[in-house]
């Protein structure tokens, strides 16, 4: 496979994650695109904003290309791009992420894949990057930031899939779901007192 399909690959993967994740917060309230739904905070503009910053520093300051947008760091509070503050409105964060998305595809497009980079904010004995290493580890984190957004979107609303066009679901009604998860809860309880006859 040639450098410019793998980099081809590595980037429509980063885009579908990071389509997946701005759809989750597609017709939501501002309380239920901020609201946490597990203990540690977790919430979808949070990721959001989260995911933002990490484009800005891994694809700009990495490999000397600060973007202009930059989201204050608050030493003080290791989650503080984690959430959003109470006047960072809906249209502000996607916009900073789409800009961050426009940075982050002209860094690709501009750089071979095995361009050295150094990411700040590592120690310095191992902080040389390749343009490959950071696309699969910002496609990787991106995705399984996108899982922890259908977790918290169905949670709110029951609202599951991929994307509104790409669902990536089986069909089904709300009746054959409900089927579906009384089948895996009394698995797990056959499981758990042994009563399938499987070991």
């Amino acid at each position: 496979m040639a450098a410019s399909d793998q980099k081809a690959d590595l980037h429509r993967y980063l885009q579908d994650g990071r389509d997946a994740l701005v759809w989750k917060l597609e017709g939501l309230s501002e309380y239920d695109i901020r609201r946490p739904l597990v203990a540690t905070g977790t919430n979808l503009l949070g990721l959001v904003k989260h995911l933002a910053s990490v484009e800005m520093g891994s694809f700009g300051d990495t490999f000397g290309r600060p973007c202009p947008d930059q989201l204050a760091w608050d030493e003080a509070d290791p989650n503080s791009d984690m959430f959003a503050a109470p006047g960072d409105s809906r249209d502000f964060i996607t916009g900073l992420y789409r800009r961050a998305w426009a940075h982050t595809d002209a860094t690709i497009e501009i750089l071979p894949l095995d361009a050295i980079g150094h990411v700040p904010w590592w120690p310095a004995d191992r902080n040389e990057v390749t343009l490959h290493h950071i696309l699969v580890r910002v496609a990787t984190e991106t995705s399984r930031h996108a899982g922890h957004a259908d977790i918290i979107r169905e949670l709110i609303d029951g609202a599951a899939g991929l994307t509104a066009g790409r669902p990536s679901l089986p069909p089904g009604d709300q009746a054959w779901w409900q089927a579906h998860h009384d089948r895996v809860e009394r698995t797990a309880r056959e499981a758990t007192t042994g009563s399938s006859g499987r070991w």
